[in-house]
């Protein structure tokens, strides 16, 4: 049982992420539970290095083609390099003189999406962590209940065994959700690094003016 108690307290620990230094100063959100900083939205700067993006581009969904490049470019399933050299089929494809218009448009349309798929799962690591701490905070207390009937002299062994293994399996639960909460909280950034790999493609071959 000593052990369940330092499972959950370390599993604990790792969630909220105000009792960790480290977590706090990585974090303007004392209930993050990520060593990556919270950045709950990207800004255009921060994945765009080309020149600024005219009003028009929002106007990026009245594109079918766009429309369709979008759909398929934004979603991690197609690897960065077959969308960048969709990208670049795509810039061939026009003319000229709509060339820079038309990926300003495409650009538009990647940030928008992916920064919306982003701010979701920024939004899910929170809920998620918000459960893991109601978790922590329920299966210590179960820890305690059950060194409580361990005392007890007139404990009924069976109810004692029972609660003691459906504890374990909870913290075995809690502890496999934890692992998951570390590979989650890397999904932002691997979005935000397609973007700026997209993002450059778009600007590498658009005409430089």
């Amino acid at each position: 049982m000593k052990r369940l108690r330092i499972i959950i307290g370390t599993a604990a620990a790792l969630i909220l992420a105000s009792s960790n230094a480290t977590f706090a100063a990585a974090s303007n959100d004392p209930s993050w539970p990520c060593i990556q900083r919270k950045v709950p939205e990207l800004s255009v700067g921060q994945v765009w290095s080309g020149p600024d993006i005219p009003e028009a581009a929002k106007n990026w969904n009245a594109d079918t083609k766009i429309n369709e490049l979008v759909a398929e470019l934004a979603p991690r399933r197609t690897p960065l390099d077959v969308a960048q050299k969709q990208i670049v089929e795509y810039a061939t494809s026009l003319p000229k003189e709509q060339l820079n218009d038309k990926l300003f448009q495409l650009f538009q349309g990647l940030f928008e999406t992916l920064n919306r798929e982003r701010e979701q799962v920024v939004a899910g690591i929170s809920r998620y962590a918000a459960k893991q701490r109601d978790l922590a905070a329920d299966l210590r207390k179960e820890a305690s209940a059950v060194d409580a009937m361990r005392a007890k002299p007139d404990t009924d062994p069976e109810e004692l065994d029972r609660r003691d293994e459906q504890l374990k399996w909870e913290t075995r639960i809690f502890e496999e959700r934890v692992q998951s909460l570390t590979y989650v909280c890397e999904v932002p950034t691997i979005i935000e690094q397609r973007l700026y790999g997209l993002s450059k493609t778009i600007g590498q071959s658009m005409i430089k003016q």
